[in-house]
């Protein structure tokens, strides 16, 4: 029997082991300036905690299982082609029906680096030099496709594809260092999310740990070419959706786990509100066809494994 003196100084030693970090093997560690920060969640008993027996994603299917390494967003053209989606190696893809195809790439930088790799993790160390495709939305007027780059920016690519053209790199003075998600309006305007202006999309665990409040909601338009932030101080802002009839727009705040509505128009133009407290970290967001709904996809931890699930969260217009 191993005496409890041992156990308990051999305890102190891991404790110190870990507090020091001599050898650097933290996941914090090349981040001397780490800070953390505060989420303030809400009570307990305003999480949701059953699911919509009646949600039509409860019918969903898997498709294309281990034929594209980490897709993100997914879109379809005015066409009704696709899906196109980002993946891992920076490229984005189109499924014409049979098979898959490239489409468009972000990095004029693209080298042997960037073919494919066993995992999608494989991918992180070189994510900044191959581009990494995560938002994609169709300007249905034009066909042009609209891209969010997690580290290079916002992107615009023609109908026939090819190498994407940088619209936005940084707002005021302020690099995208995480460019997330996007939507647009029939007037032009590109919502978009930088989800950090400290860390990048491969130390997006780093981000999680810290919760830091950084991230932004920014707007770009198309025709003056100026961009301005509409809301500051986010911690982990992700998927952008616009209602219908464009008097808002819903997205995504990661660490306190809920979606917020931003006014675009009328009375409370300008302000934001909580929209869903959601029972995870909400990674995306997008309406339904009809524009009453929003469907927001989840990271559940329980019991070490973790879960994804689709919650609806209806509103009606």
């Amino acid at each position: 029997m191993i005496p409890i003196g041992f156990l308990g100084l051999l305890f102190l030693l891991l404790a110190l082991y870990c507090g020091i970090d001599p050898f650097k093997h933290s996941a914090i560690s090349e981040f001397p300036d780490f800070e953390s920060y505060k989420v303030d969640l809400p009570p307990w008993e305003l999480v949701p905690a059953d699911r919509d027996k009646d949600n039509l994603l409860q019918k969903s299917e898997i498709k294309f299982l281990n034929q594209v390494q980490g897709p993100e967003s997914m879109a379809f053209d005015p066409l009704g082609r696709g899906p196109y989606t980002g993946v891992a190696d920076g490229r984005v893809l189109l499924w014409d029906g049979q098979n898959w195809k490239d489409f468009a790439y972000t990095s004029s930088n693209r080298s042997e680096i960037c073919n494919p790799k066993p995992s999608p993790q494989s991918y992180l160390p070189n994510e900044h030099i191959c581009g990494r495709p995560l938002g994609l939305r169709f300007d249905k007027n034009t066909g042009d496709l609209y891209i969010a780059d997690a580290y290079l920016g916002l992107f615009k690519v023609g109908p026939e594809g090819g190498l994407a053209t940088p619209l936005v790199t940084e707002v005021d003075g302020v690099p995208l260092r995480f460019t997330n998600d996007l939507d647009i309006d029939d007037e032009g305007n590109i919502y978009f999310t930088d989800s950090s202006s400290k860390f990048q999309r491969r130390n997006f665990m780093q981000l999680v740990f810290s919760s830091e409040n950084s991230g932004r909601l920014l707007k770009y338009n198309l025709y003056t070419k100026e961009t301005a932030v509409l809301v500051r101080n986010l911690q982990f802002p992700n998927g952008v959706s616009l209602s219908k009839d464009g008097s808002f727009l819903v997205f995504c705040e990661g660490c306190p786990g809920r979606l917020l509505k931003y006014w675009l128009k009328g009375e409370k133009a300008g302000s934001t509100e909580v929209f869903a407290i959601l029972p995870g970290f909400p990674d995306n967001v997008r309406t339904n066809k009809e524009g009453n709904s929003f469907s927001s996809s989840l990271y559940l931890q329980k019991f070490n494994t973790c879960f994804r699930l689709a919650v609806s969260c209806t509103e009606l217009l």
